[in-house]
C-alpha cells in the first residue's frame, strides 16, 4: 500500500517567515511543529501555523513538488497561499489538529 503525502506552508505569528515541509501525517507532524518538540529551522523561528498544504497520492510526489517549491521566489510563495487563503489562516483544526492530538504529541516526546 502506498502512502500519500503532503506538502506544506508553515509561517510564524506575523507571516515573516515561510517553512516548507512534506510528510505523510499532516495533522501529526502539524502538532509537532505546535508543541516545538522537533528542533530545526521551525522551531527556531516559530513556525507554527500551517497556511497552506496540498495532498499527493504519493510521498515521492510531494518531495518532488517541495523540490520545485523551495526554488521559487517569496513572491511565488506568497501568490501560491494568497490563492488558496487569502487570509493567510491556520489551517491546523481543518486538518485534524486539536487539544487531544497536542498532549498525545507532547506525550509521545515525553514533554
Amino acid at each position: 500500500m502506498r502512502k500519500s503525502g503532503f506538502f506544506y506552508f508553515l509561517t510564524n505569528k506575523t507571516n515573516e517567515v515561510l517553512y516548507c515541509g512534506v510528510t505523510s501525517d499532516l495533522a501529526r507532524r502539524t502538532a509537532e511543529h505546535i508543541t516545538k518538540v522537533n528542533s530545526g529551522f521551525a522551531e527556531r523561528y516559530n513556525c507554527n501555523k500551517l497556511v497552506y498544504f496540498e495532498e499527493f497520492p504519493t510521498i515521492t510526489k510531494a518531495i518532488n513538488r517541495e523540490k520545485q517549491i523551495k526554488n521559487w521566489k517569496r513572491e511565488w510563495k506568497n501568490r501560491l497561499i494568497n490563492e488558496q487563503n487569502p487570509n493567510w489562516d491556520d489551517l491546523s483544526l481543518s486538518v485534524g489538529v486539536d487539544g487531544e492530538l497536542l498532549e498525545a504529541v507532547r506525550r509521545m516526546y515525553g514533554e
